[in-house]
């Protein structure tokens, strides 16, 4: 059984920084796409970085390009999201999400249909003060 945790996520002011980090469980295959998405209250579902085992690229929304990294540590089964320089626009919550096999596009492709994620975490809520 796959399971993702996502912690890290917290109140924050404008400008400031948080690392949000995702904890995989029974997911092993060497075709993959991981990504970072976001919901903010009323709004849908968006894709915010993207990692496909395609291109092995990691793929960012125009909106967060130059403040938000997307790493991994695959000894701990662990992705990371760190988001620097945080607006207000930030605020949404955050899901780690996996898809297995067969990987036809970039992790851009995966990004703008977050529906063809296959797993997902529950959530951590990211709030940007102004």
């Amino acid at each position: 059984e796959v399971q993702l945790v996502e912690s890290g996520g917290g109140l924050v002011q404008a400008g400031g920084s948080l690392r949000l980090s995702c904890a995989a469980s029974g997911f092993t295959t060497d075709d993959y796409v991981i990504g970072w998405f976001r919901q903010a209250p009323g709004k849908e579902r968006e894709g915010v970085s993207c990692i496909a085992s395609s291109d092995g690229i990691a793929h960012y929304a125009d909106s967060v390009k130059g403040r938000f990294t997307f790493s991994t540590d695959n000894a701990k089964n662990t992705m990371y999201l760190q988001l620097n320089n945080l607006r207000p626009e930030d605020t949404a919550v955050y899901y780690c999400a996996v898809r297995g096999g067969p990987v036809l596009y970039s992790g851009n492709y995966y990004c703008l249909h977050y529906y063809g994620m296959d797993y997902w975490g529950k959530g951590t809520l990211v709030t940007v003060s102004s």
